[in-house]
């Protein structure tokens, strides 16, 4: 009876060790929160240079992670296992994470540098009065290609060019269904939001059809492809083909006629942030001017920062391809929060025409 008490003691100690442990442990966490931060991000997609200039200036340490899909980085944060403190979701990304009241509201007063955004890219639909988030890239959804290695006839200022029988096993597609079935759709004359189920039938249908021109459905390894002149064309972002195109001189890049997205990734503080104050900072940093243009300069998207426009190369800001004029973007669509039930459907539909190819 003894040994059984005294064992029993040992473990009520045992016990009481590792809950004090565990909470000077977190305690320790909290407190050198403020010391540290964790940025959540697409991947390739901030100077380096930046993040220890940042670092230099405050005194913060930060700790860079990154995703791939908008679908990974919220299921993270939903999961909760990591304290992130700043995420970069884009718009539809952005008003689901409102509705689950994910985010933080944002102190403005801390953003002083929030005034070199050109007002055109405040105040959307997805964040009136971009109360949770601020804009950080732009841009759209086109087709990347190489002249050299196609018809002289096709230009792709129609979706239609892409079915063209000549370019058998020569296009890359980009992974990602809100992109390949809105591109259907688009080819339809319809919306890349549509609620439709007749409507996403008939796009998958045509895309079906686009199967014997598929070389593969690939992810970021689609730039050094392109580069490489591995496929003559492929669907993908407008940035990624700035890349590219830095890479290969050859290559070109359109939008069609029928229309084609319009997207925005966005700075926001998901709540699981242990340091608020260090986050608006580094919003705060990254809306400067200059480091603005730097950045810029390095990730090649379109920057939504007027005054660092002043910063770049006129020949980039300029560019229509790639800061399309309010009249061009008037046929652009940003995309929408369908909610789970239609973002399935267009899994599904998506799932659907990848198994189409061979």
């Amino acid at each position: 009876m003894r040994n059984l008490i005294q064992a029993t003691i040992a473990i009520v100690l045992t016990c009481a060790l590792l809950f004090l442990a565990a909470s000077q442990m977190e305690s320790a966490g909290s407190k050198g929160s403020k010391n540290t931060l964790t940025v959540f991000n697409w991947g390739e997609y901030i100077d380096p240079d930046l993040i220890k200039q940042f670092e230099k200036e405050t005194g913060i340490k930060v700790i860079y992670e990154t995703f791939d899909s908008n679908e990974a980085m919220l299921t993270k944060i939903q999961q909760g296992g990591s304290a992130y403190d700043i995420a970069a979701p884009s718009e539809y990304t952005v008003e689901m994470m409102i509705e689950d009241d994910m985010l933080i509201p944002l102190d403005h007063t801390k953003l002083p540098n929030l005034k070199n955004i050109d007002p055109y890219f405040l105040n959307l639909p997805f964040d009136p009065g971009n109360q949770y988030s601020i804009p950080y890239f732009w841009g759209t959804v086109g087709i990347v290609y190489n002249p050299s290695l196609i018809e002289e006839h096709l230009t792709f200022d129609s979706w239609e060019d892409l079915w063209d029988p000549s370019l058998k096993r020569k296009v890359f597609l980009v992974d990602g269904s809100r992109e390949v079935i809105g591109m259907g759709l688009n080819s339809l004359g319809e919306s890349l939001n549509a609620k439709d189920e007749a409507l996403l039938k008939q796009a998958t249908d045509k895309l079906i059809g686009l199967s014997p021109n598929v070389k593969a459905i690939i992810g970021d390894e689609i730039t050094p492809l392109m580069i490489n002149n591995e496929a003559a064309v492929a669907l993908t972002w407008s940035g990624q083909a700035a890349d590219m195109m830095w890479e290969n001189e050859e290559l070109d890049f359109a939008v069609p006629q029928e229309g084609s997205n319009l997207w925005f990734d966005n700075f926001v503080i998901p709540k699981t942030s242990k340091n608020v104050e260090g986050a608006h900072a580094f919003i705060n940093f990254m809306l400067d001017a200059e480091v603005g243009a730097q950045n810029t300069d390095f990730v090649g998207y379109s920057s939504p920062n007027a005054a660092a426009w002043e910063l770049l190369d006129p020949e980039v800001v300029e560019d229509e391809r790639f800061y399309p004029d309010e009249e061009l973007r008037e046929n652009l669509e940003v995309y929408e929060n369908l909610g789970l039930e239609w973002l399935g459907k267009y899994n599904e539909y998506f799932l659907q025409f990848k198994m189409s190819i061979r």
